[in-house]
């Protein structure tokens, strides 16, 4: 579970054993805090992917998402997403994917 949690976040595995428990604890309390299952994250990340990849290329292997407390009571949802390339998107193309 644990190393779930590091591979859905973009932890590094080498980083030190106090960073590692740190950074378990301020998760577990931010998902207790909102109530949200890892399952729901990976979805929201996937979610994320898909939609954005609709506009730019993006580094998919290089993407971060996290959940930060922002004061007590509220959390930001922080995405880092490396772009490779912007896509050319037409007006036409997006309203025929709206419609």
């Amino acid at each position: 579970m644990l190393e779930f949690l590091l591979r859905f976040f973009g932890r590094d595995s080498t980083s030190s054993s106090k960073n590692i428990a740190r950074e378990r604890l301020r998760l577990v309390l931010v998902h207790d805090r909102i109530n949200v299952s890892p399952q729901l994250l990976e979805s929201l990340k996937e979610d994320l992917i898909r939609v954005i990849s609709h506009y730019m290329e993006i580094d998919e292997s290089s993407l971060e998402v996290s959940l930060n407390s922002v004061d007590d009571n509220s959390v930001a949802l922080v995405a880092n997403i490396p772009v490779l390339k912007m896509k050319r998107i037409t007006r036409e193309s997006t309203m025929y994917q709206e419609g």
